[in-house]
């Protein structure tokens, strides 16, 4: 691994010099600091681990973690590969605030973000799709705190990463998908968590889309279930018995996905609707197995959860800068075989 003192030879200045271009100290001439950056690039520098935990944790670096995940079986998997990377990075210095809600309330997000405003150096967040939201956000972001929104984005923040799947590719490969496997036409029904998030938006304008563009299928109703399977069974069976020609069903959200799947059950209309599901949670895994669900599409949640907390250990203890500012994860076709 390549050192300070190797590209102050290389570049022909100083340690000291390479040292306030790499840590952004003092003032150095503008060309010779770009000449010292791209050195340092080309040579793949890294900060010595040790001697940046050692500063850090004189810094107390803190990262909250705002998520509306309670009840969701899809965010397991995403805090456990958080609560993974906090137990590696608190040897770094890295502290984490938790604070983990049920369902979409704007006001108690809105709250939550203000309390850890004064306290932390990076938010990690799935943010709701509101006003409200953004302007918290664009003040932390002012504030210099470091923002990943995690697995949603929200368009009108200011500088700030995104770690999630690509949600509108999503809709279109679960339209694609739904036609490759079923027989049309289809009368489609589509379950959304909430429209309060962006993500869920753009999945449902992907799969409309896609699944219209032929001309022979359309879109009967789109109704929420806030991710909780008691309202998904509920307006699961108020949407057939009002559209009982409904013959395919986009589960664009996996937090109702049980209680919308025995809706359809206690109509005993399993054998006679295709329905395409996201993600691979235990009530999805039951409802393929059951032969209830037809696919599902994967999101990669243990990467999501993994690559926000890197982001935040690299800016906060490595002072490194993400080199882009969306990291993508693939939407995965997941059949009964391949669960």
């Amino acid at each position: 691994m390549v050192t300070i003192k190797q590209l102050a030879d290389l570049c022909g200045v100083s340690r000291g010099t390479v040292d306030r271009v790499l840590n952004n100290r003092g003032n150095v001439n503008p060309a010779k600091a770009a000449m010292i950056r791209e050195m340092a690039e080309k040579m793949h520098y890294r900060p010595n681990p040790v001697g940046k935990a050692l500063t850090a944790r004189r810094k107390h670096p803190t990262v909250g973690i705002v998520m509306p995940s309670e009840g969701i079986a899809f965010f397991d998997d995403v805090v456990t590969a958080m609560q993974h990377a906090e137990e590696k990075y608190q040897l770094f210095g890295l502290r984490v605030i938790w604070r983990l809600t049920h369902g979409y309330d704007v006001a108690a997000q809105a709250a939550i973000i203000d309390e850890l405003a004064d306290e932390v150096n990076a938010l990690i967040i799935n943010p709701i799709s509101d006003p409200c939201i953004v302007e918290k956000i664009n003040a932390c972001i002012k504030k210099d705190i470091f923002v990943v929104a995690l697995n949603n984005d929200i368009e009108q923040a200011d500088a700030h990463v995104y770690v999630g799947p690509d949600y509108r590719n999503g809709g279109e490969t679960a339209g694609a998908l739904l036609q490759l496997i079923g027989r049309g036409p289809y009368t489609c029904g589509v379950t959304v968590g909430s429209r309060r998030l962006l993500g869920h938006q753009q999945r449902l304008q992907g799969f409309t889309e896609a699944i219209t563009a032929t001309g022979e299928n359309h879109v009967a109703a789109v109704w929420e279930d806030n991710d909780d399977d008691v309202q998904a069974y509920e307006a699961t069976q108020r949407m057939l018995k009002a559209h009982p020609d409904i013959n395919a069903l986009f589960l664009a959200s996996s937090g109702g996905t049980y209680g919308t799947c025995r809706a359809i059950r206690a109509l005993h209309r399993e054998q006679d609707i295709t329905i395409i599901a996201f993600d691979n949670t235990p009530p999805t895994r039951e409802m393929v197995e059951q032969h209830v669900i037809d696919a599902v599409l994967y999101q990669h949640p243990h990467q999501q959860g993994q690559k926000a907390m890197q982001l935040v250990y690299d800016k906060l203890i490595n002072g490194l800068q993400p080199n882009r500012q969306q990291y993508i994860m693939q939407n995965e076709i997941r059949l009964l075989p391949n669960l």
